[in-house]
């Protein structure tokens, strides 16, 4: 039996950021600096309006914390709104995304359970070279072609939110 190195792992904002989805991305935890318990990003500046695909993960749970501005989620055809401080918890299997509201960037957390995911984050990335452009919608072949190599699957564009 091999017993894996117990080690700290610290990272910093001045650390280097990716684009993931045209959204400025922290890798904050991955599965290497956590022994596979979970994955952990930053994403700032999502701009009012952003949204991401409906989706949904068959490998991991997913949990969000918004730090700053508000966001409206969905979860199986459900929405609710979270503003700062807000943490929402979304299991495995359940259709799920988000979508930027009001006038404010959001800056959240993005936790993922077990690690997994951020090797899809990754490899759907680019360098952050401009952080202050609007995001470009995705390569859309490429993203679903990534999403179910990682069991994800993108059901399209978000459901009508209602009200």
């Amino acid at each position: 039996m091999t017993v894996q190195e117990q080690r700290r792992y610290i990272n910093t904002r001045e650390d280097s950021a990716i684009m993931f989805l045209g959204i400025p991305t922290l890798m904050r935890a991955t599965g290497d600096t956590t022994n596979g318990a979970f994955g952990l990003m930053e994403q700032w500046m999502m701009p009012p309006g952003f949204a991401s695909p409906y989706h949904t993960h068959h490998l991991e749970d997913e949990a969000f914390y918004v730090l700053e501005g508000e966001v409206a989620l969905v979860f199986d055809g459900k929405w609710s709104k979270a503003g700062p401080g807000t943490y929402v918890f979304g299991p495995r299997e359940i259709p799920h995304g988000l979508k930027v509201v009001g006038n404010a960037p959001v800056r959240m957390l993005i936790l993922c359970a077990p690690a997994g995911f951020e090797h899809f984050v990754l490899e759907m990335s680019e360098p952050a070279t401009d952080l202050t452009s609007p995001p470009t919608p995705p390569d859309m072949p490429k993203l679903i072609a990534l999403a179910a190599k990682y069991k994800i699957d993108i059901h399209g564009p978000l459901p009508e939110q209602a009200g």
